[in-house]
């Protein structure tokens, strides 16, 4: 009896996206690192080619390190208290990529002045060799005046700057076309928002193939199964064909696993829940190695030991 062959076979392949530059490319970057390029669902390669692997970008704040939780505080110690030395730790804890949130920019937390938050920039440039990610604080109309300045000040650099979403696109993707840097698309768990972002910022002429997705993410216990089923719909459609879904993905894991009260809350007050200091890192890393699964190219992470799992993990898939 012969078995049929059940191996899909898909029409495309979702796109490459590199960030940072050399020295030779006209920047200051110790490397580069390239994501997607994905022929299948994750980690089947009898199904087709599995692209880069996925990398882990830590994030680091401009201010505001007194608000995490006292377990990431006592991970990276001292560190925390300027900018250049945390993102020095970061590497230090295994870091691809810098994610640089712009907190203090907040106009309910700092309200820190363009001309500051692009000092952040140049300060984590300079500490480190690792490409950089600059996130806004996300409030629009801030991060319209901010941005354009960060995105000056890395000029050359071929950063990655987010977010854009459906309603606040044009100011980010104008600076990003004139310094030559990559963007994040945003969009609230749908499929329809999320390409139409992406139509949005190709219509104003950013390429599509300079496009990080970032569907929003969700943390373990708090809609990490949808989540979950959006990103492989996601890829499904764009292994199907659909050229505006064939970007990688973005999944800010450190962010979402911290607030959940789970991975926090000391042991004192949920005896049978286990120590804090090492329930807080499962959570992060657990919620990480699923959105592995569903196509997450880009983690962006916090705790350094779930870090090193989740690392060992991705070593584990690609056979490293």
């Amino acid at each position: 009896m012969t078995v049929p062959d059940v191996t899909e076979k898909y029409a495309a392949a979702l796109n490459t996206v590199t960030i940072g530059a050399t020295k030779e490319q006209g920047g200051t970057r110790a490397k580069t690192i390239t994501v997607g390029g994905s022929a299948g669902l994750p980690w089947l390669r009898f199904e087709g080619r599995p692209g880069h692997p996925p990398v882990i970008a830590i994030e680091v704040w401009d201010t505001g390190a007194e608000t995490w939780p006292d377990q990431l505080k006592e991970a990276y110690g001292p560190a925390m208290n300027g900018l250049a030395d945390w993102c020095r730790k970061a590497v230090e804890f295994g870091a691809d990529l810098i994610c640089l949130k712009l907190m203090g920019t907040h106009p309910d937390a700092g309200n820190r002045s363009p001309e500051q938050a692009a000092e952040s920039v140049r300060t984590c440039l300079e500490a480190v060799g690792v490409p950089l990610i600059v996130w806004g604080c996300g409030v629009y109309e801030k991060d319209n005046r901010v941005l354009p300045k960060c995105t000056e000040a890395a000029k050359g650099e071929n950063c990655l700057f987010g977010t854009i979403v459906e309603k606040n696109y044009a100011t980010l993707v104008a600076a990003c076309l004139a310094g030559g840097h990559k963007i994040i698309a945003e969009s609230p768990l749908d499929i329809n928002i999320a390409k139409q972002v992406n139509i949005l910022a190709s219509d104003a002429g950013f390429p599509l193939q300079d496009i990080v997705m970032f569907p929003t993410t969700g943390a373990l216990g708090y809609g990490l199964e949808y989540v979950y089923s959006i990103q492989e719909r996601m890829r499904l459609a764009a292994l199907g064909g659909d050229r505006q879904l064939q970007q990688p993905i973005l999944c800010d894991v450190g962010m979402e696993a911290w607030r959940a009260k789970e991975s926090k809350i000391p042991q004192k007050e949920a005896p049978t829940w286990g120590p804090a200091e090492r329930r807080g890192p499962i959570w992060e890393a657990v919620t990480a190695t699923n959105l592995l699964q569903s196509g997450g190219d880009i983690l962006v992470m916090r705790h350094p030991e779930a870090i090193r799992m989740v690392r060992k993990t991705i070593e584990r898939l690609t056979g490293a």
